[in-house]
């Protein structure tokens, strides 16, 4: 058995993934990704970009999709905490519109591996927090969506109650994305 357990959530393929952690008095040692270990969990992606990015606390982020150059993603923290979110926008799934969230932290170090075809986001919880995320497919700025991250029929749980609501902080392009049911009407991800 590999570096990695794929844990299933409520929705067909998003999976949160607990790496193997080697630590001792020293520190820790642990691998992020092996391609040979994704394969074996039947996690079958050609990762060809790395981001990272930095935020303080009560960034919300997001939900962001591209219309093209759609992309899977593996997303971890590798500083600070924050509460990650996949929204499934998938026109033919049987869980379209659902969420599924999970908190990802340098402690508990676990990963979220979000397929294509869903909308993403994150609020920040702690001070800051640095975030890094694999990608499958190249990022194309004129491709760029995204789903309102309020959306009362997404009715998503973010544990804002964990930031004080004064620091909810989102950008000027964030506060203006579509809900799911304005996306609804558009050809978005017809192949997925």
């Amino acid at each position: 058995m590999g570096n990695f357990n794929k844990i299933k959530t409520e929705i067909d393929g998003v999976y949160i993934i607990e790496p193997k952690v080697f630590g001792d008095n020293r520190g820790y040692f642990m691998e992020t990704y092996s391609k040979a270990d994704f394969e074996e969990l039947d996690l079958k992606y050609d990762f060809v970009q790395d981001n990272q990015s930095k935020s303080k606390k009560g960034v919300l982020r997001g939900l962001h999709f591209q219309k093209e150059n759609t992309q899977a993603k593996l997303v971890r923290i590798i500083k600070g905490e924050v509460f990650d979110v996949a929204v499934d926008l998938r026109p033919k799934s049987t869980t379209y519109g659902k969420w599924v969230g999970v908190t990802l932290s340098e402690t508990n170090k676990k990963m979220f591996m979000i397929p294509r075809g869903f909308a993403h986001g994150f609020l920040v919880l702690s001070d800051e927090a640095e975030f890094t995320y694999k990608c499958d497919d190249i990022y194309n700025p004129n491709a760029e969506g995204g789903l309102a991250w309020n959306d009362k029929d997404v009715n998503i749980n973010w544990p804002i109650e964990k930031i004080n609501k004064d620091e909810l902080l989102t950008s000027e392009k964030d506060t203006k994305w579509p809900t799911l049911k304005e996306l609804r009407n558009t050809n978005l991800f017809e192949n997925l």
